[in-house]
C-alpha cells in the first residue's frame, strides 16, 4: 500500500465489477478517489470501506451516464477539478438478444452509455489535464470489438469505438505528459452478465477470468506504457501482427483508382 498522494482518480461504474476493483487499486496506489455510479447507497458502502482500509479519501458522485444531465456532472468534474490526475473510463452496459430483439430505446441507451458518454468524457479529462501536462485516461473496452462475430455486433461496436478514440487520442498525447490506455477484458466476471440476462458460465465455460486478476494485469500494461491491453492474450506477437497488418493496409485505403478486382 502506497502512502504517496498521487491525486484523485475518478472512476465511473466504481459500484461494482471492474469499477470497483479498480477503486479498491488505486487507493492501495495512493489515490484519493471520485467514485461515480447510479446506486449511491453502493457508492457510500465502498466509499466507507476504502477510507477505513486505506486511509484514502473516497468521495461519491451519484450520475445516470445514460442522461445527458448525468453526462454533464462528470464532465464539470473532470474539467473543474484540478486534483484530479487518472481518469477510468469504465461504465457500460449489454443488451439482453441482439439488434433482432430490441428496440430502439434499448439500443439507443447503449450507445448513449458506451458510445457518447465515455467519448464525452475521456475529451473533457484529455483537454484538463493537457493543459496541466499531466494524468492518464484507462478506457474500458472489449476483446469483442476485434472478435465481433462472436456476439452481438451492437456492444462490440460500441467498444471498437473506445479502442479508436483511445488510439487517437495516443497519437496526438505524444510529447506530452499525459497518457491514454485501452483495456480489452475477455469474459469476466461482473454484474453487467446478470444484468443483460447471460449465464457467461454457460455461454463460456472454463473462459471466464475473475475481475481482481484482469485489474491487476491492466494496471501492470498501464505502468508499461501500453497504449492498448489485452490481458487474457497469452501470445501477444498476435496483436501486433494484427496491428502491422492494419497499418501496412493504412497507405492503399484511399486511392484515385478502384482496385482491379472491381474493373468490369
Amino acid at each position: 500500500m502506497s502512502t504517496e498522494n498521487k491525486g484523485k482518480a475518478l472512476i465511473t461504474g466504481a459500484s461494482s465489477g471492474i469499477g470497483e476493483v479498480y477503486a479498491r487499486r488505486l487507493a492501495d496506489r495512493g489515490y484519493d478517489l471520485i467514485l461515480v455510479a447510479r446506486r449511491l447507497d453502493r457508492l457510500e458502502t465502498l466509499a466507507k470501506d476504502i477510507g477505513a482500509r486505506t486511509g484514502r479519501h473516497a468521495e461519491t458522485l451519484q450520475a445516470d451516464l445514460g442522461s445527458r444531465e448525468g453526462i454533464a456532472a462528470v464532465e464539470r468534474r473532470l474539467a473543474e477539478d484540478p486534483e484530479i490526475t487518472l481518469f477510468v473510463n469504465n461504465a457500460g452496459i449489454s443488451l439482453n438478444g441482439s439488434i433482432l430483439e430490441n428496440g430502439s430505446k434499448e439500443i439507443e441507451q447503449l450507445i448513449v452509455v458506451n458510445t457518447l458518454a465515455p467519448t464525452l468524457l475521456a475529451a473533457a479529462a484529455a483537454k484538463a489535464f493537457v493543459a496541466r501536462n499531466k494524468g492518464g485516461i484507462i478506457s474500458i473496452a472489449s476483446v469483442l470489438a476485434l472478435v465481433p462475430e462472436m456476439m452481438d455486433g451492437l456492444y462490440s461496436g460500441t467498444k471498437a469505438h473506445l479502442i479508436n478514440m483511445t488510439l487517437g487520442l495516443a497519437s496526438k498525447l505524444q510529447g506530452t505528459n499525459v497518457r491514454a490506455q485501452a483495456v480489452l477484458p475477455g469474459a469476466t466476471r461482473s454484474e453487467i452478465w446478470e444484468k443483460s440476462g447471460k449465464d457467461v458460465d454457460a455461454i463460456l465455460p472454463g473462459m471466464v477470468m475473475d475481475t481482481a486478476d484482469l485489474v491487476d494485469a491492466a494496471l501492470i500494461g498501464y505502468d508499461r506504457g501500453e497504449v492498448v491491453t489485452i490481458p487474457p492474450l497469452e501470445d501477444e506477437g498476435q496483436y501486433k501482427a494484427y496491428e502491422a497488418a492494419r497499418l501496412a493496409m493504412a497507405p492503399n485505403l484511399s486511392r484515385k483508382d478502384v482496385g482491379t478486382r472491381y474493373r468490369a
